[in-house]
């Protein structure tokens, strides 16, 4: 366990994050330490690749649940690698894709509703009276059917 010598701090600062970030990295199980003989937190060198990987991937709006589900998949004691990053990266491509279309209408959606100031309660895109949209799904359902339609149009193309 000899390679396994790395401090917390050291770490953190190759890193560039805060040690109470690898704290919580370890705690959702997404890097792993080892204690020595005085109870102090060890780490192998790869582990800052783990941590790249998670920080490229917070950087692209991958939630850590994603990234550790991801990281499930790999072999337990491998960090990972190229080609893993490769494989994590096209797994993320189409979360991402409905995350930018998703985005895209809310923005145009807001600018068109709240750009005119009015926000008149008859003809605001926004405004569900008695809460009829209730019944067709949970949260911005004119929003989402929207976005689902320009998702099917955007993979049709």
């Amino acid at each position: 366990m000899q390679e396994a010598n790395w401090s917390v701090g050291k770490i953190a600062k190759r890193c560039g994050v805060k040690v109470s970030t690898l704290h919580f990295y370890e705690d959702k199980g997404l890097i792993k330490s080892w204690r020595n003989a005085g109870n102090q937190r060890r780490y192998k060198p790869d582990v800052m690749r783990r941590i790249s990987v998670i920080k490229a991937a917070q950087r692209l709006g991958i939630s850590l649940e994603e990234i550790k589900n991801a990281f499930a998949q790999l072999p337990e004691n491998r960090t990972p690698d190229k080609q893993d990053w490769a494989k994590l990266s096209a797994q993320w491509h189409a979360t991402l894709t409905e995350k930018i279309v998703y985005l895209t209408e809310l923005r145009d959606s807001l600018t068109d509703c709240i750009g005119c100031g009015c926000l008149s309660l008859t003809s605001c895109p926004i405004y569900n009276k008695e809460d009829n949209l209730g019944s067709k799904g949970h949260g911005a359902v004119l929003l989402n059917q929207h976005v689902q339609t320009s998702i099917k149009n955007n993979e049709q193309s």
